[in-house]
């Protein structure tokens, strides 16, 4: 009977976990978490960075149909920020940006490129369109595909 009454106390006082058992748990969360939250930062950096990439492709094949339309400067080969606003639609162009087209090269000056932190990152604000197909294409991303210029 003694026995019964002492298996029973014992069994009672079992029904939690002790402090050092707590204390294994959150050291275990402790260590995913500093694995998983740096991981996750730079998945979030490398995403912005290709979205930088991607709206700057789009506002070169903006400027292509700007062009074609007549809407740049045509005897400097340039459209501004202002010039590309109509052909350019959910991106906020910054000032500073303009697309030059000279000897049958495009080029883009978008200052958002200064804002990349990855290994995406560009030396330059201002990039040929090969260097940008080349940058989306190392990034994972398709460049986007515009017709090809006439020649004037």
């Amino acid at each position: 009977m003694l026995k019964k009454w002492k298996n029973k106390k014992l069994l009672k006082n079992e029904k939690g976990l002790t402090l050092v058992e707590l204390l294994a748990v959150i050291v275990i969360l402790a260590i995913i978490a500093a694995i998983a939250v740096p991981a996750i930062g730079n998945i979030i950096n490398k995403s912005k960075d290709r979205a930088i990439l991607a709206e700057a492709s789009n506002i070169l094949a903006g400027a292509k149909i700007a062009y074609i339309d007549g809407s740049c400067k045509a005897e400097e080969n340039v459209c501004s920020d202002t010039e590309l606003k109509p052909f350019v639609d959910g991106i906020e162009l910054d000032s500073g940006t303009k697309v030059t087209y000279k000897d049958e090269v495009w080029s883009i000056n978008y200052p958002k490129f200064s804002n990349m932190k990855t290994d995406l990152k560009l030396k330059s604000t201002e990039v040929t369109e090969a260097q940008l197909n080349e940058a989306l294409t190392s990034a994972g991303e398709k460049p986007a595909t515009t017709p090809e210029t006439p020649k004037q």
